[in-house]
């Protein structure tokens, strides 16, 4: 009772509203939800606790709703990207405890910013799988995923060049983003960034996360992700800017 007091009731109803939004954004996507949640949860708690909660959300969430994207992919093109990405969320994270909360919330800004610049340019190709360029993806990702609990840009990148197919690329980043999420969890926990309000941080926000996975598995299921993803990445882009703002006055 003490933290939410601490913390108070708007900004918990902005939590929840910034947690459902941000899970539609991956259900029906399957990237985003660390680019539009972590730049919020660093406004009200340390670095270390909003990519903890991040994370921890991405992975009940990816493990409950495993069957509807488990299979749709091939797991082996992406052994190597795990392995490089794992080993980039442990240089990550050790870079995390070296950044001041001011520096993350303006780091954080400006990799939504190019994030969405770089997707929003960014268009489908054909391109065969490759495991050079796929290894260079999931190190980057991994790096992010270490420091700022965003894995997403390098990966979606090299996805959108390689599978045009919206329900296979999507099922491929979610089972991506799962594995990531453990792996952060895990490298978090052993870096001693799980405090004892981690689990309350979790409890007040998972109920908005599965009310928003739901919506959004729901939405994919009867719009698609084209005409969504570009208003996505517009919203995602003024939060960036705002962030990028509130960290530089």
């Amino acid at each position: 009772m003490e933290l939410i007091a601490s913390i108070g009731l708007p900004q918990l109803l902005l939590v929840a509203g910034v947690v459902v939004g941000a899970a539609i954004l991956r259900a029906f996507t399957g990237f985003g939800f660390g680019l539009a949640a972590v730049p919020v949860f660093a406004l009200l708690m340390s670095p270390e606790e909003a990519v903890v909660l991040s994370v921890s959300l991405t992975l009940a969430v990816s493990l409950l709703t495993v069957k509807t994207y488990w299979g749709k992919t091939p797991l082996r093109p992406m052994a190597v990207m795990l392995v490089l990405a794992c080993v980039g969320t442990v240089i990550g994270a050790a870079l995390l405890t070296l950044i001041s909360p001011r520096a993350f919330r303006l780091w954080i800004g400006i990799a939504v910013i190019l994030a969405c610049c770089a997707l929003g340019y960014y268009r489908p190709g054909r391109q065969r799988p490759a495991s050079v360029l796929g290894g260079i993806a999931g190190l980057a990702a991994g790096l992010l995923n270490g420091a700022f609990a965003i894995p997403g840009p390098p990966v979606i990148i090299y996805t959108m060049a390689t599978e045009p197919d919206p329900v296979r690329s999507r099922a491929f980043l979610l089972t991506f983003f799962l594995f990531m999420a453990a792996a952060g969890l895990a490298t978090y926990a052993a870096a001693g960034f799980v405090s004892a309000a981690s689990p309350l941080y979790f409890l007040l926000a998972f109920p908005a996360m599965w009310l928003g996975d739901k919506l959004g598995h729901g939405l994919f299921q009867r719009y698609g992700s084209a005409g969504y993803r570009r208003v996505a990445l517009g919203l995602l882009l003024v939060l960036g800017v705002v962030i990028v703002a509130e960290a530089l006055w």
